[in-house]
């Protein structure tokens, strides 16, 4: 499903992550999920995450691209970006996404823009619009996320 290609974070955001031990770009890699999709976090940051995920392999019987797929990248970009929101003290957890599809793709490679609506100290709110290789919308998506207290790290 093509290379793999290294999340770009700005250079403060993965020291002060290494600092706790957590290598960010491994982490924000797009996991199981988005690997098996082959979803590609290009840019991340708490104002701007791009990701894409090719067509090929995410369609439904009709041959065009899953709504579940758009779906998957659109949450995998609002994540990442609540998640840096949150900072390394908060985990992102989602509990509200939904999807307008407005075309059909059979073939390419769709990029995903998320950027924040909201961002509160327990909650962030991502818009997701998700394109086609001529720049036209495929899906509107929002994402709101629950920002946790994240787990003490256990002792050595």
């Amino acid at each position: 499903m093509g290379e793999h290609t290294a999340p770009t974070f700005p250079q403060e955001i993965i020291d002060e992550y290494a600092a706790l031990g957590v290598d960010l770009p491994a982490l924000f890699s797009a996991g199981h999920l988005g690997e098996r999709m082959g979803v590609r976090i290009l840019e991340a940051s708490a104002e701007r995450v791009v990701g894409t995920m090719p067509v090929e392999g995410n369609t439904q019987p009709y041959g065009l691209l899953h709504g579940g797929a758009s779906a998957v990248l659109a949450e995998t970009l609002g994540s990442v970006g609540s998640m840096l929101h949150g900072g390394p003290s908060k985990v992102a957890v989602g509990v509200d996404l939904n999807c307008t599809h407005h075309r059909g793709v059979r073939s390419g490679l769709i990029t995903g823009v998320a950027a924040p609506v909201h961002r509160g100290r327990s909650t962030a709110t991502y818009e997701i619009v998700l394109t086609d290789e001529h720049d036209k919308r495929v899906c509107t998506a929002r994402l709101t996320c629950l920002l946790r207290d994240a787990p003490a790290p256990e002792a050595a």
